[in-house]
């Protein structure tokens, strides 16, 4: 049996189409898809239910989405967060994910990028890989510390590693928190709102 008009999402192009699955949607934003649904759950990007009750995103909406929360976006008036980590990825989803809250964010790929950054600002909260290639967390920590003081800037650290050895050597040398890779970023936004609440 033919349809007679098919519904408008079904003719667009195939190779550029205007509606997009929760797994292409998450992968166009660079998140992962409980990080999109959480965010279709709270409001933040509209979603649409098939008659199965599958989720559906335009990607109007995911791109005025971007804009909101991207570089280009409206500044924050919230506590400035440096994220500090050599993966993109991973600066990209906290990033989104601080911005959502309220943070202002920066980004460093790396240690001597983000020393730079906080020179030149000193930012309210610092989220610091450990594992990073030339100069790791830990000796970002240490000049940090050195220059500016233990505890003046409150910093979070993360890392792939998950033992409880690095969690308390995060804690001994003066982080305020430790995070393990993979995470879930809204951990570290916790962990943002805790020490520097909105």
């Amino acid at each position: 049996m033919a349809f007679r008009n098919p519904p408008e999402s079904r003719l667009a192009p195939a190779s550029e189409p205007d509606w997009l699955t929760l797994g292409q949607a998450a992968k166009y934003l660079g998140v992962a898809q409980s990080t999109i649904r959480k965010w279709s759950d709270t409001g933040r990007v509209p979603a649409f239910y098939t008659p199965g009750g599958h989720r559906r995103y335009r990607r109007t909406d995911l791109d005025a989405f971007l804009e909101r929360s991207g570089p280009g976006g409206k500044p924050k008036a919230g506590p400035t967060v440096l994220v500090v980590d050599d993966d993109p990825g991973v600066r990209q989803v906290v990033r989104l994910s601080l911005e959502l809250e309220g943070y202002m964010v920066k980004e460093a790929g790396g240690a001597e990028e983000g020393l730079a950054a906080v020179e030149d600002e000193a930012p309210d909260l610092i989220l610091l890989d450990v594992m990073m290639p030339h100069v790791d967390g830990w000796e970002m920590l240490r000049r940090i510390q050195e220059r500016h003081g233990a505890g003046s800037i409150p910093i979070v650290m993360f890392s792939g590693k998950v033992d409880a050895q690095t969690a308390a050597q995060a804690t001994a040398r003066g982080a305020q928190g430790f995070v393990g890779k993979p995470f879930d970023p809204q951990q570290l936004v916790d962990q943002a709102k805790q020490i520097v609440p909105v």
